[in-house]
């Protein structure tokens, strides 16, 4: 008796170990895709004792690398005596594999294994009401309301703009000959491409069930391709922009991406794919890892629901992967959704994870967006408070495919980006401060500008900062920079600013930075100039007022400079 209780006590161990969704292939023959997580994982934390970014991403790779080769080893020998299609992971000790249910028993039954699990496609973090695309006709010199929110392009005037920081994207691909986007993609000299290390696609037919044969790019493409919209419009808002139209956070970084998604459809599988080549990119043939080609952000605009496959049982394999690239020094920068505007509706991986920097979404107002989804975290029951700050997100211009074609977007989709961007800036005002991503999520969060809210979450202050709806604030990149530079952060309403914006008629420009007389011009969404006007700010006087009670409602641009014409302030004006 005491034999059969052991033999139970066994069978139900290694039973436990099976996601109860797989059990529906119980009984056949039928293939299809799991992840085989093994228990063993690498110890990298002696990454923080070094303060080389790319020495960081050396000793993750070669540790995570030692373990995996070391622990998959038996199974392995397995999949391969049988032919079996598998991919191995080392950025997490995984192995995707395409099996039958017998093959599942077989592998639970191993001592290294912990965990076997589905491996479902799921949908992108979709834009909310995207306004349809056209052509850039942009004669006129604009700012993304974003930039100006968060006060990026004063950032640009102090001389930093990204130059010498890589950004990265995982998402339904690049347009990378976009006017927007080619002069900033790292594989692009200015005459040839090299997509090596710049370029990985996570998008290939695994699984016989899903054909992928109608995809615009096709599959497993050695060249940058989007076959949606939503990645060309993330990587825009981070790095992009023409001489006149000014779209990207930090125009002067270079970027480089991988798809994880077809048409915005992803897996766990795909996801930990990009993931992994992100920790140390590789050449087009997937080999020659490299960390030095790292980048220093990456933007995550993605999320991964429960009814789409991911779920309790697989939670801990992209939640061990982002702590992985935080050791290697890079800025996990991830969407928190667009299920708010209830409380707990941060829900989804990647945002609920404690080492990800989750970003809420602003409207013009600087007020959080109704869809912005809201913490506590609760799915994991860690009651986590997330989001970790806020950022532009509604109604923003951004690059789609096309050549030159543009559209506004809202989303959280669109916030992440204003933030990877805001790091990138900072990365190139103090380049000792790659690696370093507690110092660079520290320093964002702590300049924000604080924002509390009357709704309450089960017991959760609304008046508390942080908070579950705005975080620690809003994202302001010139605190920021002020901060990191050891200056005393101007308070934002001391600053220059224009109110009330949105107006209905009278329009206040309070400028305490400047002394002396500047030139105010006003232009109407078609670029005709409607206002042309000097401004005196010498004696003391920092308010001026001007009425646009006569004008039609609608945008208008300003620019208000000096005598040398080098030193502006431009804006946008929402007039209803």
């Amino acid at each position: 008796m005491m034999l059969i209780m052991s033999i139970n006590i066994f069978a139900q161990t290694w039973q436990n170990k099976i996601d109860s969704r797989l059990n529906i292939y119980d009984g056949t023959t039928e293939k299809f895709e799991f992840l085989v997580q093994l228990t063993s994982q690498a110890d990298v934390s002696q990454s923080k004792f070094l303060t080389d970014k790319t020495a960081k991403g050396k000793l993750v790779m070669e540790q995570l690398r030692a373990n995996a080769q070391k622990t998959q080893a038996d199974i392995v020998t397995i999949l391969n005596s049988r032919g079996t299609p598998y991919q191995d992971f080392w950025v997490v000790n995984v192995i995707w594999v395409y099996g039958d249910f017998d093959l599942v028993k077989e592998l639970a039954q191993r001592s290294e294994v912990k965990q076997i699990s589905e491996n479902s496609r799921m949908k992108i973090m979709e834009p909310i009401t995207p306004e349809p695309s056209a052509e850039n006709l942009n004669k006129n010199f604009e700012i993304s309301w974003g930039i100006l929110q968060m006060n990026a392009n004063t950032v640009w005037k102090r001389g930093y703009t990204g130059k010498g920081v890589v950004v990265g994207g995982q998402d339904t691909g690049y347009e990378w000959e976009h006017e927007s986007l080619k002069s900033k993609y790292r594989g692009w000299d200015g005459t040839n491409a090299d997509h090596n290390y710049n370029w990985h696609d996570a998008i290939r037919e695994f699984d016989p069930k899903h054909s992928l044969e109608a995809n615009p790019c096709g599959l497993d493409v050695d060249f940058p391709c989007d076959d949606h919209n939503h990645g060309t419009h993330t990587m825009g808002t981070m790095v992009g922009g023409t001489e006149n139209l000014k779209i990207g956070v930090a125009p002067d970084a270079t970027w480089i991406g991988c798809r994880n998604m077809e048409r915005g459809w992803g897996t766990p599988q795909s996801y930990l794919e990009c993931f992994q080549w992100f920790l140390a990119p590789t050449d087009l043939n997937g080999e020659n890892p490299d960390p030095s080609k790292a980048p220093h952000v990456i933007n995550n605009s993605w999320s991964c629901p429960e009814i789409e496959g991911c779920n309790p049982t697989n939670f801990a394999i992209l939640e061990t992967a982002v702590p992985h690239l935080k050791s290697a020094g890079i800025v996990v920068v991830v969407s928190a959704g667009n299920a708010g505007p209830n409380c707990e509706t941060i829900s989804t991986p990647a945002a609920i994870f404690e080492n990800s920097f989750t970003i809420g979404a602003l409207d013009e107002n600087e007020t959080i967006a109704d869809f912005s989804s809201r913490g506590l975290v609760t799915v994991d029951g860690s009651n986590r408070m997330k989001p970790n700050v806020t950022a532009p997100g509604v109604n923003v211009k951004s690059a789609i495919k096309g050549g030159n074609m543009y559209a506004r977007y809202s989303g959280t989709s669109m916030a992440g980006p204003h933030v990877a961007g805001v790091v990138a800036l900072l990365i190139s005002a103090d380049p000792t401060l790659a690696g370093d991503v507690e110092r660079i999520e520290t320093l964002i969060e702590q300049s924000a500008i604080n924002r509390t809210t009357t709704q309450d979450c089960n017991g959760a202050d609304g008046n508390s900062v942080p908070n579950f709806t705005y975080g620690y604030g809003t994202v302001d990149a010139l605190a920021a920079l002020e901060t990191l530079l050891g200056e005393t952060p101007i308070p934002a309403n001391e600053r220059f600013s224009v109110y009330p914006n949105p107006t209905t008629d009278l329009v206040t420009f309070q400028n305490i930075g400047y002394e002396g007389l500047l030139q105010l011009q006003i232009f109407a969404a078609d670029g005709k100039q409607i206002i042309n006007q000097t401004l005196d700010y010498t004696g003391g006087n920092k308010l001026r007022t001007i009425d646009l009670n006569k004008y039609a409602n609608g945008v208008y641009y300003y620019r208000l400079c000096d005598e040398s014409g080098e030193n502006c302030f431009e804006g946008r004006i929402l007039k209803n």
